[in-house]
C-alpha cells in the first residue's frame, strides 16, 4: 500500500510506500505493477538507474529525453537526502514552466512518479546521497536534453546554496528556458 499525494502539476504523484517494521528492521514494497495500474499508472519500467553523489550540493539536471525515447520515472532516495525537482515542459499545458520540489530521504521513504513531458533534476542535501529511479524507456543519447538548473525565469528554490554547487559542465552550460523548444505538447 501507498500513501498517495497528488500535486498541483497534473501527472506528478508523490507516493510513500508502507513500511512493515519489526525487530529486524523493515520491509517495504516500493513498486507493484498491479497497484500502479489501480492508481491509473499503467507503466512498464524497462530500466533502473542508481546514482551516487559524493558531495552535498551536487546538482544533476534539469534533464529530459525527447520522444520517441521520452521517459516517465519513479524516483526515490536510497541513502541520504535530496530535493527532487520536476518542471512541466508540455507546451500548451496550463502548468507549463511550473515546477514542484519534494524532499526525498531514506528515512521518509517518499517516491515521486514523474510522467513524460517533465524536466527532472535534484540537489543533494547530504554527502553520499544515492538516488534510485526506474524509467519507462531506455536511455538514448541523441534524445537527451537539458535546461539550466538555475534558470532565472524558472526561479527554482534549490535551497540555501549560492555559487558552490557541484555540477557538470553540460548541466552548467545548458540552454535557458526562454530559448528552449519543447518536444512535448499537451
Amino acid at each position: 500500500m501507498y500513501k498517495i499525494s497528488k500535486n498541483l502539476l497534473p501527472g506528478i504523484i508523490v507516493l510513500t510506500p508502507s513500511r512493515h517494521e519489526d525487530e529486524r528492521g523493515y520491509f517495504s514494497e516500493i513498486w507493484n505493477k498491479r497497484d500502479f495500474k489501480d492508481m491509473g499508472l499503467d507503466v512498464d519500467f524497462v530500466q533502473e538507474n542508481h546514482s551516487l553523489s559524493i558531495h552535498s550540493g551536487t546538482v544533476r539536471g534539469l534533464h529530459f529525453q525527447a520522444p520517441p525515447f521520452a521517459q516517465a520515472k519513479l524516483v526515490r532516495c536510497g541513502k541520504g537526502k535530496i530535493l527532487d525537482v520536476a518542471v512541466d515542459i508540455r507546451f500548451g499545458s496550463s502548468t507549463y514552466g511550473q515546477w514542484l520540489i519534494e524532499e526525498l530521504t531514506f528515512e521518509n521513504g517518499k517516491q515521486i512518479y514523474i510522467p513524460e513531458g517533465f524536466l527532472h533534476g535534484f540537489i543533494t542535501l547530504e554527502p553520499n546521497s544515492e538516488i534510485i529511479y526506474k524509467c519507462t524507456n531506455f536511455y538514448n543519447k541523441s534524445s537527451e536534453g537539458c535546461v539550466r538548473f538555475n534558470d532565472p525565469d524558472l526561479k527554482i528554490a534549490w535551497g540555501n546554496k549560492t555559487d558552490d554547487y557541484v555540477i557538470s559542465t553540460k548541466d552548467r552550460d545548458a540552454v535557458l528556458f526562454k530559448d528552449f523548444q519543447s518536444p512535448f505538447t499537451f
